[in-house]
C-alpha cells in the first residue's frame, strides 16, 4: 500500500514503463504503438477532477502522450528529455511547489536524479534494480501499464 501524504499537489510522472508496459509496437511505417490501460488512462481523469496537476517528463515523443494531455488538460507535457531533473525543478519551481506538495513516479536511470530529488518517489515493480534501491522509494503492487498509475490517484483521492 502506497503511502502519500494530503499535501501533494502535483503528481509528476515518466510514461514509457510507469503508465505503459514498457513494450513498443514497431509498424511497418517506422511508427511506434503502445497499449494503454484504462484503469491507468482513468486516473489522469480522477487526478484531475480532484484537483491535482499532472505533469508528464518523457524520454520519448509518442501520440498516446498528446492524446491523454488534450484529452485531460495535462497541465505540464515534456517529450524527448534526457535529462528530466532539469524540466522537475523548473517545474516545482514555476508552480511553487515544496518537497511536500509532488510526487514522483519512474521507473529507469533515467528517472533516479528526479526521484533521489523527490521526497516521495514511487516506481513499479518491474523497475530496474537502480530504481529499486533509490532511498526512501516504494512499489507500487500493480504493474506498469496494468494500473500502477491508477494505484498512485487512488492512494491519493482515498
Amino acid at each position: 500500500m502506497l503511502n502519500l501524504p494530503e499535501t501533494i499537489k502535483m503528481v509528476i510522472t515518466d510514461f514509457d514503463g510507469v503508465v505503459t508496459d514498457n513494450f513498443v509496437i514497431i509498424n511497418e511505417d517506422f511508427t511506434m504503438s503502445r497499449k494503454l490501460n484504462f484503469k491507468d488512462v482513468m486516473a489522469f481523469s480522477i487526478l484531475k477532477k480532484n484537483g491535482y496537476k499532472i505533469g508528464i517528463i518523457s524520454g520519448e515523443k509518442n501520440s498516446a502522450i498528446e492524446i491523454l494531455a488534450k484529452k485531460f488538460q495535462i497541465e505540464e507535457v515534456h517529450q524527448n528529455i534526457r535529462i528530466k531533473i532539469d524540466v522537475l525543478k523548473d517545474i516545482v519551481e514555476r508552480y511553487g511547489l515544496s518537497k511536500d506538495q509532488f510526487v514522483y513516479i519512474g521507473d529507469d536511470i533515467n528517472d533516479i536524479e528526479c526521484l533521489e530529488f523527490a521526497k516521495y518517489k514511487i516506481t513499479v515493480p518491474h523497475s530496474v534494480q537502480k530504481v529499486k534501491d533509490v532511498k526512501n522509494i516504494q512499489v507500487t503492487h500493480s504493474n506498469a501499464g496494468d494500473g500502477a498509475f491508477r494505484e498512485v490517484a487512488d492512494c491519493l483521492i482515498g
